[in-house]
């Protein structure tokens, strides 16, 4: 598949923000096995960024390919960052590992003044279909919790490709904190996790920098390093 922005053949999603579980203390995922189900109610509850990944490619079994990544600021409606892979028009059952499930962000100091966002996530899923296919993201400052995404994309039909639009909230942050982001890079990072009927299929690791750019480019992303969707 070619991704070249024409939605016409997409099934389309626009969701927000759901209702997550208050983090608590009492679920220790430090305890967890490689090998061992994880649970959304597990995950939302983590009270920092993760050391390993709490599952295996190979537990993507649906064969669920991110092709584009689109970040707009919702206010101004300027695209800050979009990022295409190029695949085949045919979607085939094949399932192929990608092992780049890490990516580093480079952004500047304006993006921390956003409000609200809207991130596109483009995917094709192979010959089983997705039942209650839900995105939760967990966003760290060293071991503070920024905030908590939970997103509930639904069910999704073999064969298909799919665009999905997540809208985010973005959090009222203490100058103190915006202050010492932007002088930590890459110390702001983020957990995404891909549940199908409760069950982990993908787990993606993200780092963050907002320290200025010598090129000057509003709240934009200047680059990006390791790009694995």
């Amino acid at each position: 598949m070619v991704v070249d922005g024409s939605m016409e053949e997409w099934n389309g999603f626009i969701s927000k923000e759901t209702t997550s579980v208050p983090a608590g203390k009492d679920v220790l995922v430090s305890k967890w096995n490689l090998g061992e189900p994880v649970t959304p109610q597990q995950v939302l509850q983590l009270n920092s960024y993760t050391k390993d990944y709490l599952c295996l490619l190979e537990d993507n079994i649906y064969n669920v390919n991110f092709s584009r990544f689109k970040i707009r600021d919702l206010d101004s409606g300027a695209v800050i960052l979009d990022i295409k892979k190029h695949r085949p028009t045919e979607i085939q059952d094949i399932i192929e590992y990608d092992t780049s499930r890490f990516i580093q962000y480079h952004f500047s100091p304006a993006f921390l003044a956003l409000r609200e966002i809207g991130a596109t996530l483009e995917f094709t899923v192979g010959s089983k279909a997705l039942n209650h296919f839900r995105l939760i993201e967990r966003h760290f400052f060293r071991n503070l919790v920024l905030k908590t995404f939970d997103f509930e994309i639904g069910f999704c039909i073999p064969y298909s490709r799919n665009t999905c639009e997540h809208i985010y909230c973005l959090p009222d942050l203490e100058p103190n904190i915006v202050e010492e982001m932007i002088a930590s890079p890459f110390e702001t990072r983020s957990d995404s996790f891909y549940f199908v009927n409760n069950k982990l299929i993908m787990h993606h690791k993200a780092e963050y920098s907002f320290s200025p750019q010598t090129q000057d480019n509003s709240f934009g992303c200047n680059s990006i390093n390791n790009v694995g969707l």
